[in-house]
């Protein structure tokens, strides 16, 4: 016998509960989008014994319904009413950390200039052309990373808003700039010139940085004597990125060990401070740290040069990569890409595609043995070569068949 229909459990404006993500939602009566359910934090609620703190917050979202000024859906929401909301879930996500400050001020920025030209625009007509024109009206936003990074951010206060408020994403399958990384590798002589014109606590901040290829502000810069570990092996630092959110512990090479121990008399464990710290005392942060490095290029006469003037603090970053896979400390033999990734902090796939086509010897190597290279084969395990001579006037055999089956065929022909 035929079933009938299945009958909703619970009718639209209810709180219901999803296993696949643990979390509550609901349904606005009239559409067919589920809205997550958040706490008085802005996150959601999550676990199935919750559905009384769920209930509750989904009558204050009810609350909201009969304001017509914040009702999703209605058709009054601007551009700058979904750029607030981004930014009041910026500014709690800094207090509950799980957002970085520096997110936090990129993306008050980029949604400032947004409103700026064109905040009062209703959502409805709100299009992708108007995103790149705003771009293109600021010409001094010429590198792909600015223009990416401007685009990201936006892109991201829209998809919150569609996720949280079940309005319509007008930026969806918008294109972001092609990446294009600048990968500049300094010389050892461009080092010790760098080195001659530094004051003694930028020199000690770049000379780690060349040596553990840490990112240098959100990383390098905020290491503390507690995060240095001594084993019998060497000396190993416990890196956290605010980028990544992930902790990884590094061996550091025995010179940046030295370095580290004697900064660790001015700031023991316990103390909190940051080991590499400006002439004032003070953290090293982007602001500082790239204004030491403008006058550096100034003072050795780089700022105009095609090639030295693009060098920056990161440039450190990509010359430690680069030493790495190219075996600068180990004799010539160059690490893989998945040791080089676990350092700094990369996945493979990330390290691959911006170094390693162009710097990874494991990636040559191959390509060298398939063009039939002599110096590639002899380093590789090469076969043992036949003692047997071919006889004047005799075809050599034919690489890849077997002279074995030659020699059957032949008699099978005499035969």
């Amino acid at each position: 016998m035929k079933s009938g229909p299945k009958k909703r459990r619970q009718s639209h404006g209810s709180a219901w509960h999803w296993k696949q993500t643990d979390s509550w939602y609901y349904t606005e009566p009239g559409t067919k989008k589920r809205i997550p359910l958040l706490d008085e934090n802005g996150e959601r609620i999550r676990g199935k014994g919750n559905k009384r703190e769920a209930e509750i917050a989904l009558a204050r979202e009810k609350l909201t319904w009969s304001n017509q000024d914040s009702a999703p859906n209605r058709g009054n929401w601007k551009v700058v009413n979904v750029c607030s909301e981004y930014l009041q879930y910026c500014e709690r996500g800094v207090a509950n950390g799980s957002v970085s400050q520096g997110y936090r001020n990129n993306a008050v920025y980029w949604l400032n200039s947004l409103c700026e030209f064109c905040g009062a625009m209703p959502l409805s007509e709100f299009k992708k052309v108007h995103v790149q024109d705003w771009i293109d009206c600021h010409p001094t936003w010429k590198s792909s990373a600015t223009r990416r990074c401007a685009i990201a951010i936006t892109q991201a206060a829209f998809n919150r808003a569609e996720e949280m408020y079940g309005l319509v994403n007008p930026l969806k399958g918008l294109k972001k700039p092609k990446e294009n990384p600048r990968l500049q590798s300094i010389s050892p002589d461009d080092e010790q010139k760098i080195y001659e014109v530094c004051n003694d606590r930028f020199r000690d901040f770049l000379f780690a940085a060349f040596r553990t290829g840490l990112r240098p502000f959100c990383e390098l810069a905020r290491l503390t004597a507690d995060d240095v570990e001594e084993h019998d092996r060497g000396m190993m630092w416990r890196v956290y990125s605010s980028k990544t959110d992930k902790p990884r512990k590094i061996p550091v090479r025995p010179e940046v060990a030295k370095l580290t121990r004697e900064l660790m008399k001015s700031a023991p464990k316990g103390s909190g401070k940051p080991l590499f710290r400006n002439s004032r005392d003070r953290p090293w942060k982007s602001t500082n740290g790239v204004s030491h490095y403008l006058r550096v290029k100034s003072k050795l006469g780089w700022s105009e040069d095609p090639v030295r003037g693009s060098y920056a603090c990161y440039t450190c970053r990509h010359t430690f990569v680069h030493r790495m896979l190219s075996g600068f400390w180990n004799g010539g033999v160059g690490a893989s890409i998945e040791t080089v990734a676990e350092l700094i902090g990369d996945t493979p796939a990330t390290t691959f595609r911006h170094y390693g086509r162009e710097w990874a010897q494991h990636y040559q190597e191959p390509l060298w043995q398939a063009i039939g290279d002599s110096a590639a084969r002899s380093s590789s395990s090469s076969p043992q070569k036949s003692t047997k001579q071919t006889k004047p006037g005799k075809r050599s055999p034919i690489p890849g068949k077997s002279t074995k089956c030659r020699r059957s065929s032949s008699k099978s022909r005499g035969a």
